[in-house]
């Protein structure tokens, strides 16, 4: 007979389960977490952070005055940390051209050469042209540039000299408004007009289906060059911006709500709304509380994906000259520089805000993806 022990502890019976962290997560955080494990996704946030801090603060961090004039079609200056001995040099610093004593034999024209006893010292928050921050304080410090207040051109200049660095920040302030505009116009009509048109059908949804086919099929280039055209060049700028951004508007919200309205017809059959159509829910709360949250992970896509289509459009329009008119700075309108091609091959370097517009481009569509991918993270 086995002798049985009070005092010995009885064994455990109950396991430990552990609780999996994303247990009672919300969808928001669900998201992160996969948009997190995206590369081209974070990339793309990182760069869309970046790009829209430039355009905010872009006075801050444009080098120069983008009105100042100097040597039209300079080269751009190259950064070095050498002497004019060679040695190595913690400070950076630009070298000016200058033109020598001697002469080329061909042209007997002075030789243009790097003027090395006269070094242009770089720093950060170095003073320069004055402007207003954010359109109110009063500033003269800059991110970058010249410790002496001298002009340094990293991208070089264009043919009036002016500073092609410099008027590409600040032109990334009007093109990266205009696509947030006409994305949020477009956006705020679309979905709305998807989702009314969705829900309630019928005759209704026929007619206006037929009205968004109609704005579908007009030839938009023709149509934006039409329309653009009719404004006088003596119009004031505001006028004019605001006449592309509400042209491009009304000629882009058909797709977005043929998008959305698609959603919206397949949610409306879903159980959760039939059921608070059973109980008599009013049609403006089943659109609010129950369709529009279930669109919105689709329209933020969307919007990621349409504004790079909305940068290219303002550059070609702006390089046509449609879109935005001096003294106005557009990426579009510094590219009118760039039409024949004898100045592309000798000054190569006015297609500087091509590059803008692809890092723009690159950034929204690396970061749609991403969403695109995140917002179903079941």
């Amino acid at each position: 007979m086995l002798a049985f022990d009070s005092s010995a502890t009885p064994p455990t019976t109950e396991l430990a389960i552990k609780k999996p962290s994303h247990g009672n997560e919300s969808y928001l955080a669900l998201v992160w977490r996969r948009l997190r494990r995206s590369w081209t996704g974070m990339a793309g946030l990182v760069l869309v952070g970046l790009l829209l801090i430039m355009a905010i603060f872009a006075d801050f961090f444009a080098p120069m005055d983008p009105k100042a004039t100097d040597v039209g079609f300079a080269p751009p200056q190259v950064m070095s940390f050498h002497d004019k001995d060679g040695n190595f040099v913690f400070q950076p610093r630009v070298y000016a051209l200058s033109d020598s004593e001697e002469l080329d034999p061909v042209t007997f024209q002075p030789i243009v050469g790097m003027d090395y006893d006269n070094p242009r010292l770089l720093g950060f928050f170095v003073k320069g042209a004055e402007y207003k921050l954010l359109g109110l304080i009063p500033a003269d410090r800059h991110f970058f540039g010249s410790t002496d207040g001298q002009p340094v051109h990293f991208l070089g200049t264009d043919k009036f000299g002016r500073d092609v660095l410099s008027r590409a920040i600040i032109g990334s302030r009007i093109s990266l408004t205009i696509a947030l505009t006409v994305v949020f116009i477009v956006t705020l009509i679309g979905t709305t007009v998807g989702m009314v048109s969705g829900y309630f059908g019928g005759t209704f949804d026929v007619w206006l289906q037929r009205f968004v086919e109609l704005v579908l099929a007009f030839p938009q280039l023709p149509l934006y060059l039409a329309l653009t055209s009719l404004i006088p060049v003596t119009a004031p700028t505001n006028v004019f911006l605001a006449f592309v951004i509400v042209v491009m508007s009304a000629l882009g919200w058909a797709q977005m709500s043929r998008e959305v309205r698609g959603k919206t017809l397949a949610l409306a059959r879903i159980d959760y709304v039939r059921a608070a159509m059973a109980v008599g829910a009013t049609d403006k709360r089943i659109i609010m509380q129950h369709i529009f949250p279930n669109v919105m992970s689709h329209v933020i896509v969307a919007v990621t994906l349409h504004i790079p289509s909305v940068v290219l459009l303002e550059s070609f329009l702006g390089f046509l000259g449609f879109a935005v008119k001096p003294p106005l700075i557009s990426w579009g309108l510094m590219l009118q520089d760039t039409a024949t091609y004898s100045v592309i091959g000798s000054y190569p370097w006015i297609l500087s805000p091509v590059g803008f517009v692809l890092v723009t481009v690159f950034a929204f569509n690396a970061l749609g993806d991403g969403l695109r991918d995140a917002v179903d993270p079941y």
